[in-house]
C-alpha cells in the first residue's frame, strides 16, 4: 500500500511547508462570507467547459493560472462532498510548458479545500489513473491536451476508481465554478502539497510484471516514438524490462516539440525508421501516452480497429472475451464490424470518447474496448485507456503467435475506405452548435440519401480541439472522397 509522507519529511516536498499564498486567504475569506462569489469572476464561455476529455484549450485563451486555480478549488469541494473526508489527490503532467503553471495553480485550489496532493511530475495519463485506484485518494488530476499541439494543454480529472469521473461530478464542478450552486465546506485547515515521483515506478511495474510471467520479447527490435511527451521516461523501460531490443525517437521531454510532426497522429517518422532499423514493428504514442497507434515492419500503420481485433481474438482463443463482445465507437470501420461478426463476435458501438466506451464496457461486462485513434481498454489489465499498455500486449501477440505483424493484419481484414477531414472553426460557440445550421444539416441529409447502403457519414465537433469532423466511410474511394469534399465544404461555407 502506498502510504502518505511524513508531514515533516522535508525532502519528499515540493516546498517546505503548505502552500498558503495569498490566493489561498482570499479562499479563507470565501469560506467565512459562505459566498461561492468570493472569487473574482472569470470570463468564461457560455459553452460548457467540459468536453469528452476534460477541460481543453488555447493556454492565455480558455486554459489561464486563475481558471486552474478555481477549477481545482471547487473540483475539490465537490470530491469532498462526496467523499465526507478529506484525502489525497494524484497530481501528473505532460511536457507542455504550461503544465508546471497549470500543475502549481490548480494543486493551489485543491490544497486550499483541503485536500492533500500528491504530484508525480512528468508521467502518462494512465499513470495518475492507476495510483488513483490503488492508493485511498479521492482521485486524480492530469495536466495534458494529450494529442493536440504545444500550445493547447487540458485538464482531465479521475475518480477514486481510476476512471474519468463521471459527467455528473463535471457538470457540478462547472456549476460551482460559474457560481450556480454552492458547494463550500466548513473544513479549516489547508491541504498539503507532497513531490512524489517515485510513485511513477508502480505504475511501470504493473505493466510489465503481468506479461514477465508468460512472455519474453527478446529478438524483437521495436521502434518507440514518443512525441517529446510523458512517455519518455517510462515507455523505454517497460520494452527493455521485457526484453526487446529498444530503438527510440523524440524521447525527450520537450514542451516546445510535443506531437509536432510525431506521435501517433503524424507517422511518418516512425514508420520511416521502422523500415530504416529493419525493426519487426515500431509503436507511436500521444503526448499524453494514453493511445498507441502501431507500425509493421513494412511501415503499414496499424490503428485502433485492428489493435481491438487482434487482442480481441487473442482473448477469445483464451475464453477471456465474455460474449465475444468488443466496444468501439462510431468511428470503427465497417471493414472491422464485418470480420468481427464472421468470427462470431459482436462489435458495439458507441459515441467517440473513451468515457463513453468504458461506460458501455461495465453495462455489459465487456473486457475490451476502445477507439480507431489508439485509446484501448482492457479490464483484464487495466482501468483506463492506456498507450503503454496496449502496445506492450500487441508486442506480446506477436512474439506469442511467432507471426510477424505484417502477416497478422494481411490476414484480419480489409478496411473499407473512409475518410477523416477536420475543418478548423475557431468560433466555439458556432462550433459547438453547428447542429443549427440548416444549410449543412441539408447538405448532410443530401449526402446520406445518395449514398443509401453503400457507405455512411458522420460529422461531428471535436471535444479536443477546435475543430468539425467529417468522416465519410464508402464502398469505394471515388464515393466516399466526393461526399467528404462536399460537406467539408459544406462546414467551411457556413461555420467558418
Amino acid at each position: 500500500m502506498v502510504t502518505s509522507p511524513s508531514r515533516t519529511q522535508g525532502s519528499s516536498r515540493l516546498d517546505s511547508g503548505p502552500i498558503h499564498a495569498s490566493p489561498l486567504e482570499a479562499i479563507a475569506d470565501s469560506k467565512k462570507r459562505s459566498s461561492s462569489h468570493a472569487w473574482s469572476p472569470l470570463t468564461l464561455p457560455t459553452t460548457p467547459l467540459f468536453g469528452t476529455d476534460g477541460i481543453r484549450g488555447k493556454v492565455g485563451d480558455l486554459l489561464s493560472a486563475p481558471l486552474a486555480m478555481q477549477v481545482g478549488f471547487w473540483a475539490g469541494q465537490i470530491l469532498r462532498t462526496y467523499a465526507q473526508t478529506s484525502g489525497t489527490v494524484i497530481l501528473g503532467q505532460d511536457s507542455r510548458h504550461s503544465s508546471d503553471m497549470l500543475s502549481s495553480a490548480l494543486s493551489a485550489g485543491l490544497t486550499a479545500a483541503g485536500l492533500e496532493v500528491w504530484n508525480l511530475g512528468l508521467c502518462p495519463t494512465a499513470c495518475v489513473a492507476y495510483l488513483a485506484n490503488k492508493t485511498d485518494s479521492l482521485g486524480g488530476v492530469m495536466i495534458s491536451a494529450s494529442h493536440n499541439p504545444p500550445e493547447d494543454n487540458g485538464i482531465k480529472f479521475f475518480g477514486s476508481e481510476g476512471t474519468k469521473l463521471p459527467q455528473a461530478m463535471q457538470a457540478e464542478i462547472e456549476a460551482a465554478l460559474r457560481g450556480d450552486i454552492n458547494v463550500l465546506s466548513t473544513q479549516t485547515e489547508w491541504g498539503q502539497h507532497f513531490y512524489r515521483p517515485e510513485l511513477v515506478k508502480d505504475y511501470t511495474e504493473s505493466l510489465h510484471q503481468p506479461l514477465l510471467k508468460t512472455t519474453n520479447l527478446q529478438g524483437l527490435r521495436i521502434v518507440l516514438d514518443l512525441a517529446w511527451g510523458a512517455a519518455v521516461q517510462v515507455a523505454p523501460e517497460v520494452f527493455r524490462q521485457l526484453g526487446a531490443e529498444v530503438i527510440c525517437l523524440h524521447d525527450r521531454a520537450d514542451g516546445d516539440r510535443i506531437n509536432v510532426q510525431c506521435g501517433s497522429t503524424h507517422l511518418g517518422a516512425l514508420q520511416a525508421a521502422v523500415v530504416h532499423y529493419q525493426a519487426d514493428l515500431g509503436f507511436a504514442f500521444d503526448g499524453d501516452a494514453d493511445r498507441a497507434i502501431a507500425v509493421d515492419s513494412q511501415g503499414r500503420p496499424v490503428d485502433g480497429d485492428y489493435i481491438l481485433y487482434l487482442w480481441g481474438h487473442t482473448l477469445k482463443n483464451a475464453g477471456l472475451l465474455p460474449e465475444n463482445t468488443i466496444i468501439s465507437t462510431v468511428m470503427a470501420n465497417l471493414g472491422f464490424e464485418r470480420a468481427w461478426e464472421k468470427l462470431g463476435g459482436t462489435l458495439i458501438r458507441t459515441a467517440v470518447g473513451d468515457q463513453y466506451v468504458h461506460a458501455e464496457m461495465v453495462k455489459t461486462g465487456a473486457m475490451l474496448g476502445g477507439e480507431q485513434s489508439g485509446h484501448i481498454l482492457c479490464r483484464h489489465y487495466g482501468i483506463s485507456g492506456d498507450g503503454l499498455l496496449t502496445a506492450a500486449h500487441i508486442a506480446a501477440i506477436v512474439k506469442e503467435s511467432g507471426t510477424p505483424l505484417a502477416k497478422l493484419i494481411d490476414s484480419s481484414f480489409q478496411t473499407y475506405p473512409q475518410l477523416l477531414r477536420n475543418v478548423r472553426v475557431e468560433d466555439r460557440q458556432t462550433r459547438l452548435n453547428w447542429q443549427e445550421c440548416d444549410p449543412l444539416q441539408q447538405a448532410i441529409a443530401t449526402a446520406t440519401q445518395d449514398m443509401g447502403d453503400r457507405g455512411r457519414i458522420l460529422v461531428r465537433a471535436s471535444g479536443t480541439e477546435p475543430v468539425i469532423r467529417v468522416m465519410v466511410e464508402a464502398a469505394s474511394a471515388e464515393l466516399a472522397n466526393h461526399w467528404a469534399d462536399n460537406l467539408v465544404l459544406a462546414v467551411q461555407r457556413y461555420l467558418t
